[in-house]
């Protein structure tokens, strides 16, 4: 069956709950919003050549999605990223393919050098990305907690000496301490690419402003008033929760702040009545896999990340 590649329109509702109906058939364990889809049609920089394209039948059902642009936040020049979801129950159409073929096609007029995708470690998704000429690397975990009957710990009081925890949204006026701390913290997350957020101005239109970063159930850890550690939440607003990163910078570690931000999180996102927590660590990020198995999450899924050189052969 010939698939119709083309963009959504970003002011047509039903293109944006197709692709949000997309992903969360392909992807379920991330937290996705029609208001999250249309932040990320009209948010992304320029510099980034971000597009997102929507596979459709001849019928006018949207059976797949691709993202895909530049990477901006590495230091190294040409490097791209490219992410195809076809709905599981409309597999076969070709859809995957043709998505596949527009992004890359797209990526390599934009001066793209190579692509990187991740990919559902499931032998069909594999045997989709190795037929087309892309190689495995790293890879990740989705993991799960059911919340509402989860045992979590209860947070110490008083806190340690210095330590205050505050919500997210108590930087309102003024973000930029979390902008800081969360560049210094994503330098240090394993990664394919090294990373480099160095743009205050996007990180605010990308991430602060991100409708789904939840900033009341994001929680900040403060030691004597300077941002030591935080669990940035994502959430949908019908009860699915998703620990956005969670991260303490390096002057402050050894002392468990993450997991008291991450139980404050927790705890305060339980009582506003969200059932599912999903989170995702790198497989050799260890220290955090472990604090997630205290919490008690549960491995859900694997996707590993697959690189293609834009030019070689298919």
């Amino acid at each position: 069956m010939t698939v119709l590649i083309r963009e959504p329109r970003p002011e047509d509702p039903a293109d944006v709950e197709a692709v949000v109906r997309v992903r969360r058939a392909a992807i379920p364990f991330l937290v996705t919003t029609p208001a999250g889809i249309t932040h990320e049609l009209s948010a992304a920089s320029p510099a980034e050549r971000h597009r997102l394209l929507l596979a459709e039948t001849p019928e006018g059902v949207v059976v797949g999605t691709a993202e895909a642009g530049l990477v901006l936040d590495t230091p190294e020049p040409g490097h791209s990223y490219l992410n195809v979801h076809v709905d599981p129950a409309h597999r076969g159409l070709g859809a995957g393919g043709a998505l596949l073929r527009a992004a890359e096609e797209h990526l390599a007029a934009a001066g793209a050098v190579d692509a990187y995708a991740w990919v559902l470690d499931e032998p069909e998704s594999r045997a989709f990305a190795e037929r087309r000429g892309y190689r495995t690397g790293r890879s990740a975990h989705f993991l799960r907690l059911d919340l509402a009957a989860a045992a979590l710990p209860e947070l110490p009081a008083p806190l340690p000496a210095g330590v205050e925890l505050r919500p997210g949204s108590a930087f309102a006026a003024d973000p930029r301490p979390l902008y800081e701390a969360d560049a210094a913290v994503s330098r240090d997350e394993p990664g394919d690419l090294p990373v480099e957020l160095d743009d205050y101005e996007d990180w605010l239109e990308e991430v602060w402003r991100d409708p789904t970063l939840d900033h009341e159930l994001t929680t900040v850890a403060l030691v004597d008033g300077v941002v030591a550690a935080f669990s940035a939440a994502r959430t949908d607003g019908a009860g699915r929760y998703s620990s956005a990163m969670t991260g303490t910078l390096r002057a402050f570690r050894g002392r468990g702040l993450a997991k008291l931000a991450k139980t404050d999180s927790l705890r305060r996102a339980r009582a506003a009545g969200y059932g599912l927590a999903f989170t995702g660590n790198d497989t050799g990020n260890a220290p955090m896999l472990a604090v997630n198995e205290w919490f008690g999450y549960e491995i859900c899924a694997t996707e590993t990340r697959h690189m293609k050189k834009l030019g070689a052969k298919k």
